[in-house]
């Protein structure tokens, strides 16, 4: 007979209650390229029990090529605008973690999806840090070489989300803790 007691406890953990009090609304991540969003998302989605999402891959599943592709195809406008239809789809999926590509925000339909549909979080990033980690990854990345002047473009726009936690250069699972924790005071949920 399984232990009620310990059933009970671990259906009345942070992360359970967390996820709970989210309802229907999904989490999206929102921020620059490399600013963490599906590594910080798979862990945190894998914490409240609930799916990760990442906005681009879903859009490369539903175009049939990479965004890189997309973008030297059809250009950027083209890629906005599946963007936006991808993430419209997705925010009617909640609850879940779902990390949005650096340029969503910047469609003020899909801005206003998020801020109706759930709670946003702007991973932010020092530029150095960004650049750090697209370097990497710029052939994926049709933008990655204009990061230094894309940030201060996208910056109000993340500013809107609902939470800002700072991405560094520390493991995954202390920017978790962090969202965690800004999650809790956010949705009124106090750790037991």
């Amino acid at each position: 007979m399984p232990d009620i007691a310990a059933q009970k406890a671990a259906e009345n953990t942070l992360e359970v209650r967390l996820a709970k009090a989210l309802g229907p609304r999904s989490i999206v991540l929102v921020g620059m390229m490399g600013a963490g969003k599906s590594s910080v998302g798979r862990r945190l989605a894998a914490r409240l029990g609930i799916p990760f999402v990442d906005a681009d891959s879903e859009i490369e599943a539903a175009a049939g090529m990479t965004i890189a592709d997309i973008f030297a195809r059809h250009g950027e406008p083209y890629f906005r605008a599946g963007e936006a239809r991808v993430i419209a789809r997705l925010l009617d999926q909640g609850p879940q973690v779902l990390a949005t590509g650096g340029g969503a925000v910047m469609d003020p339909q899909t801005r206003a999806l998020i801020a109706e549909k759930s709670i946003s979080i702007w991973l932010k990033a020092d530029l150095d840090v960004l650049l750090r980690r697209t370097k990497r990854r710029a052939v994926e990345r049709p933008l990655a070489d204009h990061i230094k002047t894309l940030l201060p473009q996208r910056e109000p726009y993340y500013a809107a989300a609902d939470l800002t936690l700072q991405s560094r250069d520390e493991p995954h699972e202390a920017i978790v803790e962090d969202v965690i924790a800004g999650l809790s005071q956010k949705l009124g949920v106090q750790d037991s």
